[in-house]
């Protein structure tokens, strides 16, 4: 069974992406083993300068480098990265299952994005669109997605 794992910076406390979340997880429970880390969100101050979000990011980018299984293939989720159709999404996990890595790993940053270090250890980066999300929305719209893949692979009328 293929590994999902979920690294976020922040925790969520919305009770309404709480749930979101949680429901999606529970159907992924038949297709993947799914595992969500929260990194802790660098705090700074009520307005911060660029050295000091670059300061942030790189402190919170260490500690997400140090939470990526080294044989996953990763994902990361940017302003900057390419985006992709739901029927991508279920041709990346197929060939994940298939290869010799079944291992997925998402990186989700903060507010302020992810540390240049992170995407360069990506082997892609993905944009899920032109516009701004926070990124608690972001996550459960990437796990509905993640699942949604899975259905599209066996053939589930889910997908229309």
């Amino acid at each position: 069974m293929i590994q999902v794992k979920l690294i976020c910076v922040g925790k969520m406390r919305e009770k309404y992406y709480t749930e979101a979340f949680a429901e999606y997880a529970k159907r992924l429970q038949a297709y993947c083993r799914l595992e969500l880390l929260e990194i802790a969100e660098q705090r700074l101050s009520d307005r911060p300068s660029d050295r000091e979000i670059a300061a942030a990011l790189e402190r919170e980018g260490q500690e997400i480098l140090k939470a990526v299984p080294a044989d996953a293939y990763t994902v990361a989720l940017c302003v900057e990265g390419r985006q992709m159709p739901s029927e991508g999404m279920a041709a990346l996990i197929a060939e994940r299952e298939s290869s010799g890595r079944p291992k997925l790993c998402f990186v989700i940053g903060g507010s302020f994005g992810l540390a240049p270090s992170v995407k360069a250890r990506a082997d892609r980066r993905l944009s899920m669109s032109q516009m701004t999300f926070p990124h608690h929305l972001a996550r459960v719209m990437l796990i509905e997605q993640i699942y949604r893949g899975f259905k599209i692979n066996e053939g589930s009328q889910y997908h229309k």
